[in-house]
């Protein structure tokens, strides 16, 4: 398999760097380009055999899988680079949420998929949320999740619920640290704790808490109830939590998908010169 990489930035490097870590590809199989050429001869200095390519269509000539790992506003110009070069039997694979399907099959004449991957794929956990366009067929799912699996567990998801389930899985890991991190603050603060040593019993209290919720079979609720005894200190301090986070997530999600919205309308004027309802 011969996979091409366009776009070297946070997301498009982590890829890179899991995929070839965890054997799910060997440098040699990747060619990578990015619009500083710089970045990309950076990655084929660290991985022996990976190609850096000066041009996008380089990039992507003859690849069995694209990967697009670009920001919304870089799409229509590249997407322009590789037209002439692309394939019907190629699989392009967009990891940016406000690109929709149909702004891709418009476009170029292979095959679409979009994946939303996590910074928890680094480790090798966490989802790869894979929505699939009109002309996938199984074994383009097969080959795409098979390869996915190496670094996460593929989810097919419907398109429509792309950025809830971003909002989840993709930015969830920066939300949960955020609140993570303020816990931590507040131990050291009120009881002098070190602080290395706060955070890492509190890290060691979250990976146990995602096992409980994965392998342990446990629910959020299931989780509660046990540590909660009627009455106790974590009931009253549940109280306390709830109560001031009332309708936080609500409102988080409303801001993140108003963000969507926009960044949808604009993908919508470069390609077509005029906005379209977005997913």
């Amino acid at each position: 398999m011969k996979v091409g990489f366009i776009g070297t930035g946070t997301m498009g490097s982590l890829l890179i760097e899991a995929l070839i870590a965890s054997g799910a590809l060997e440098s040699d199989q990747i060619s990578v380009s990015n619009r500083t050429f710089s970045k990309a001869q950076a990655l084929a200095d660290r991985y022996a055999g990976l190609q850096a390519e000066a041009s996008n269509a380089r990039a992507a000539f003859g690849k069995d899988i694209v990967f697009l790992c670009i920001k919304p506003h870089e799409f229509k110009k590249v997407i322009d680079d590789i037209a002439s070069i692309i394939r019907p039997e190629q699989l392009l694979v967009s990891i940016t949420s406000p690109v929709l399907l149909s702004h891709l099959e418009e476009v170029v004449p292979c095959k679409v998929a979009k994946v939303i991957p996590s910074i928890t794929n680094h480790v090798w956990s966490g989802a790869s949320l894979c929505i699939y366009g009109s002309r996938i067929q199984s074994e383009d799912k097969e080959r795409l999740e098979a390869l996915l699996a190496f670094i996460s567990e593929p989810l097919q998801i419907d398109e429509s619920y792309t950025r809830v389930v971003s909002d989840l899985s993709s930015c969830g890991p920066a939300f949960i640290s955020c609140l993570l991190e303020q816990f931590v603050d507040a131990a050291v603060e009120e009881t002098g704790i070190d602080r290395e040593e706060a955070l890492k019993v509190a890290s060691a209290m979250l990976l146990g808490t995602g096992l409980l919720l994965t392998e342990g079979g446990l629910t959020p609720a299931d989780v509660q109830a046990r540590v909660a005894v009627p009455g106790g200190i974590t009931a009253q301090a549940l109280k306390l939590l709830r109560n001031e986070t009332d309708d936080v997530f609500n409102r988080l999600i409303r801001t993140t998908h108003a963000k969507f919205h926009d960044d949808v309308a604009k993908v919508s004027v470069s390609f077509y010169g005029e906005e379209v309802n977005g997913q």
